[in-house]
C-alpha cells in the first residue's frame, strides 16, 4: 500500500478542468490522479475535485501552500478528501 493522500479541493472556478487541476498541483510533487466533477447532465465543473500525491509529505505541503490561495479569481480550498460515507 502507497503512502498516498487524497486531496479535495474546492472552490475552482468553472473554467478548471482535470488536466488544468492537475497542472496547478504537480509542482508539488507526483500525482497520481487529478480530476474535477462535472455536472452529469450539463458536463460543466461543479466546482470541485480532487487530486491524489504519491506521497503524503508533498500532499501536506501543497494543503499548506494551497489552501486559500487566489486561482482565477477564487480563493481555493484545498484539504484531506474525507472518506465517502456508506449510507
Amino acid at each position: 500500500m502507497s503512502d498516498g493522500k487524497k486531496l479535495f479541493i474546492g472552490n475552482l472556478s468553472w473554467g478548471i478542468d482535470s488536466r488544468q487541476l492537475e497542472a496547478l498541483f504537480s509542482a508539488y510533487g507526483e500525482i497520481s490522479d487529478a480530476f474535477v466533477l462535472t455536472d452529469r447532465d450539463t458536463g460543466r465543473s461543479r466546482g470541485f475535485g480532487f487530486v491524489t500525491f504519491a506521497s503524503s509529505d508533498d500532499a501536506s505541503r501543497a494543503i499548506e501552500e494551497m489552501n486559500g490561495k487566489d486561482v482565477d479569481g477564487r480563493e481555493i480550498v484545498v484539504n484531506e478528501a474525507k472518506p465517502k460515507r456508506e449510507f
